[in-house]
């Protein structure tokens, strides 16, 4: 792929309060079913699947589909035949209805919505919605816009959003509440020989990655599988606010790229 962008600035500031309408949209009809109770299945996986993941898939699809730039839409729930046709697009929507469907089981509220727009493998533009909070992350680099805003408080000024130099004397790491592992224990060992005041805090979905672009964390490695719309949206955010996420082989993590949609190892 040509490392030239193929979305122009103007239309990805076109695209901002849209698509943040459309997360929000997405978080409400996730908050109804999560409130009136639902049922669980799995998929071929074995990961499983509710009412909120496909009314929320839906919402989105149909809502991205009537924006004036029309964009294919990859989503952890569209049908195989997106799936085997992405390479072939230099730009696309990669969303998660509802990113962190294990925390939305255990009613512990740490789930989101997750729509990034991917081009020339690198998340440009994303939003994470938090349904529960009623936040909403945004963030692009190349227009310089990284906040938070709260949507129960309507007019109220969006908070901008900046990664923190790391604390020498007490850093902050996170890790999944639902995938903490050997490796990611021994990493966290490890650190502590060097930091004895090391935090380690464990948080659902992609609200870890949120976290460090809001300051308020340092560190999340990732030693697990995790597929490429579990992340791309906040990526796109916390690249937005100074920080990165690299592979364990110190290079930027990319999309679409690859034949799996699985990302490497990641910190």
């Amino acid at each position: 792929m040509s490392a030239e962008p193929t979305v122009s600035n103007a239309q990805l500031k076109a695209l901002v309060d849209p698509v943040a309408e459309i997360v929000s949209a997405a978080g409400d009809a996730i908050m109804t079913i999560y409130e009136r109770g639902f049922s669980v299945t799995e998929k071929a996986d074995d990961s499983p699947l509710t009412q909120a993941d496909l009314a929320a898939h839906r919402l989105i699809e149909q809502r991205l589909g009537e924006l004036p730039l029309v964009l294919p839409v990859l989503s952890e729930e569209s049908a195989a035949s997106a799936i085997s046709e992405r390479r072939n697009w230099p730009a696309y929507w990669l969303v998660d209805p509802l990113d962190g469907t294990k925390e939305f089981i255990k009613r512990n509220d740490e789930f989101t919505v997750n729509i990034a727009l991917v081009d020339q493998g690198r998340p440009v533009f994303g939003v994470v919605g938090v349904p529960v909070r009623r936040h909403i992350y945004l963030g692009c680099a190349a227009l310089g816009l990284a906040e938070r805003r709260d949507l129960t408080r309507p007019g109220a000024s969006a908070l901008p959003l900046k990664v923190r130099r790391c604390p020498q004397d007490a850093p902050v790491m996170v890790a999944s509440r639902s995938h903490s592992n050997d490796q990611v224990e021994g990493l966290a060992r490890r650190l502590s020989a060097d930091y004895p005041a090391l935090e380690k805090r464990a948080v659902g979905s992609s609200l870890k990655i949120c976290l460090l672009a809001s300051g308020g964390a340092d560190l999340y490695p990732r030693l697990a599988p995790t597929s490429e719309w579990d992340t791309a949206a906040a990526h796109a955010v916390l690249r937005a606010a100074g920080g990165e996420i690299y592979t364990t082989d110190c290079l930027p993590l990319t999309y679409n790229s690859k034949d799996s949609l699985l990302n490497p190892h990641f910190i």
